[in-house]
């Protein structure tokens, strides 16, 4: 009697479900990372000119803050339902759903990130001349990656997570591997699938911290500094120490 493949006996962890399914586990995660590279740069296209109007116009702060705050917690399939009449049943239900959702985190961080630029660097970089175009991209801007990109990495990976859902629509990426997976128990592809959504959300992540470190170089100077500072101050405790002893 010939033993029994685990497919056969549906296991969790199944090599030969990789091996035969790879092209379909390729698609499905060309599909996610397609959709969630679309969605984050859209929401980030929308969201800088929305906190640029939220810091220049305080009235508009509020509002424009409400607004994205209320878009999040409109439940993901109750908003891919509304969306559906408009877009049909296509991807741009699920990229639309998910911009929307991004709005919150980007905005807020966009706006925070501005808000951090000491006053005194604006007041420096005007006394050179700087018009609001060049101070915004050559000065506030770079100052304000870091909360910037703190917020970016929080959207992409929450949107990596939530693009499972447009499962429901047949656009999920993953999901739709997942969904497929759960409904028939098929427990190798659901295990596969989760894993590689995880995987994609940690690749994502360090990729975006990596950005970071190679766009805010001044951030590892001033932690350079700040360390060597604390070591000086211990050192002289120390001493101090000695001294008195």
């Amino acid at each position: 009697m010939s033993a029994q493949s685990c497919l056969e006996a549906n296991d969790w962890i199944c090599g030969e479900y990789v091996r035969t399914r790879g092209q379909e586990l390729l698609d499905a995660t060309v599909q996610h990372v397609g959709i969630t590279l679309v969605s984050v740069v859209l929401g980030l296209l929308i969201a800088f000119p929305l906190a640029l109007t939220a810091r220049r116009w305080r009235a508009a702060a509020g509002p424009v803050l409400g607004l994205t705050t209320i878009l999040y917690t409109v439940p993901s399939l109750a908003m891919f339902a509304l969306l559906t009449p408009v877009f049909g049943v296509s991807a741009a239900v699920v990229v639309t759903g998910l911009v929307l959702y991004s709005l919150t985190i980007l905005v807020r961080n966009i706006l925070a990130g501005l808000e951090s630029v000491p006053r005194e660097v604006r007041e420096a970089a005007r006394g050179m001349g700087y018009g609001p175009v060049k101070l915004l991209f050559g000065v506030e801007l770079p100052l304000a990656l870091p909360a910037l990109t703190a917020g970016l990495r929080i959207a992409t990976v929450s949107t990596v997570a939530m693009t499972t859902i447009g499962a429901v629509v047949g656009y999920g990426g993953l999901g739709n591997l997942i969904s497929s997976g759960m409904e028939g128990f098929f427990k190798a592809e659901v295990l596969t699938a989760s894993v590689l959504c995880v995987l994609l959300a940690v690749v994502a992540d360090v990729l975006l911290i990596g950005l970071q470190r190679l766009l805010t170089p001044w951030t590892r100077a001033q932690a350079r500094a700040r360390s060597r500072a604390r070591r000086e101050r211990r050192a002289a405790g120390r001493t101090a120490k000695k001294a008195v002893a």
